[in-house]
C-alpha cells in the first residue's frame, strides 16, 4: 500500500521515546519541526513508552525541559498501565513495588496500596535505583505465594554508548534463582497497554500508528494490538535485524524525521 495513502489516515501518533524520539536526552536529528509539523497538520502525539522508572509527570517535565512536549499532546508509561491493571483487577491488594520513588509516589496517588512487610502481589519494573535487598524481598514474596507481575519486558534500553540493563534482563536473573516469569506482562506490546490506549483514544486501528525503534515491543504491539505501526532505525533495529525477522511493519523509515515529507 502507498505510504502516503497509510499515513493520511492517521489521526493519532504513538511515539516511543528511547531511540525513537531521542538518545540519553539527545533529540534525533530535527526532531522539533517533526513534532511541530505533525501537531500542524492537526494529528495528537502521545509518548507511549515502556521505560517505567519515571511517572507520568517526571515525563512531562522532562519532555517540556528539551522544548518537546505541548499541551496537547499526552504520556502513557508502561506505569500507568500497571496502576490501571491493579486497580480494575486488584483494587485493595498489597504490592510490594520493586521500581524508583517517583513510580511509588505515582503508584500511591492512584491508591494503590504498598508494602514492605507483606504482599499479595510483586510488580517488578526499571528500578535504575535497584539494590540487592529490594530483589530479596521480591523472591520472598513470591516464595510465599505473590502473584509475579511485570511493566515491560525490553530487555535493554537504548544508549548512546552501551544499551543499559532494562527489566528485561532484571526478569532473566530471576527467573535464573527461582524459576519464575511474570504471570501479566502491562507493557508494549500487550493487550493490557493496547487497550487502555485504544479505549481513550476511540479510534481505528488504520487511525492510530505507533512509532517505534523496537520489533518485539513497538512493532509487535502493531499486530497483537491490531494499529499501524512505523519501524525507526535510529534505535536498537537495524536493517539487517529488520530483514531477518518475521516481524513486520506497516512503513520503515530511518528516522521519525523522515515523516515530516508526508505531513
Amino acid at each position: 500500500m502507498d505510504t502516503q495513502k497509510i499515513i493520511d489516515k492517521v489521526k493519532c501518533f504513538l511515539l516511543d521515546l528511547d531511540g525513537t524520539v531521542y538518545l540519553e536526552g539527545k533529540l534525533i536529528g530535527d526532531m522539533q519541526n517533526t513534532l511541530k509539523k505533525i501537531r500542524e497538520s492537526g494529528r495528537k502525539i502521545v509518548y507511549l513508552t515502556n521505560n517505567s522508572s519515571r511517572s507520568k509527570k517526571g515525563y512531562i517535565e522532562k519532555l517540556k525541559k528539551i522544548g518537546i512536549f505541548d499541551e496537547r499532546d499526552d504520556v502513557y508509561t508502561s506505569g500507568n498501565s500497571m496502576e490501571d491493571y491493579l486497580n480494575t483487577y486488584h483494587k485493595g491488594k498489597k504490592v510490594y513495588l520493586v521500581g524508583t520513588e517517583e513510580l511509588r509516589g505515582e503508584f500511591l496517588e492512584s491508591g494503590i496500596i504498598l508494602s514492605e512487610d507483606e504482599a499479595d502481589i510483586v510488580v517488578l519494573s526499571y528500578d535504575t535505583e535497584l539494590e540487592y535487598s529490594k530483589l530479596v524481598k521480591a523472591v520472598t514474596f513470591m516464595h510465599r505465594g505473590a502473584k509475579y507481575v511485570c511493566t515491560h519486558g525490553d530487555i535493554n534500553c537504548p544508549a548512546q554508548e552501551v544499551y543499559l540493563p532494562d527489566i528485561g534482563s532484571f526478569i532473566a536473573l530471576i527467573e535464573k534463582s527461582t524459576g519464575k516469569t511474570p504471570e501479566v506482562n502491562c507493557g508494549k506490546p500487550y493487550t493490557e497497554m493496547g487497550d487502555a490506549i485504544k479505549r481513550a483514544l476511540d479510534l481505528s486501528g488504520e487511525e492510530i500508528m505507533m512509532c517505534g525503534d523496537r520489533l518485539y515491543t513497538d512493532i509487535a504491539f502493531g499486530g497483537v494490538n491490531k494499529i499501524s505501526t512505523m519501524l525507526v532505525l535510529s534505535g536498537e533495529t537495524s536493517i539487517k535485524d529488520y530483514e531477518k525477522s518475521d516481524t513486520k511493519a506497516t512503513v520503515v523509515f530511518d528516522s521519525l524525521n523522515d515523516l515530516q515529507k508526508y505531513l
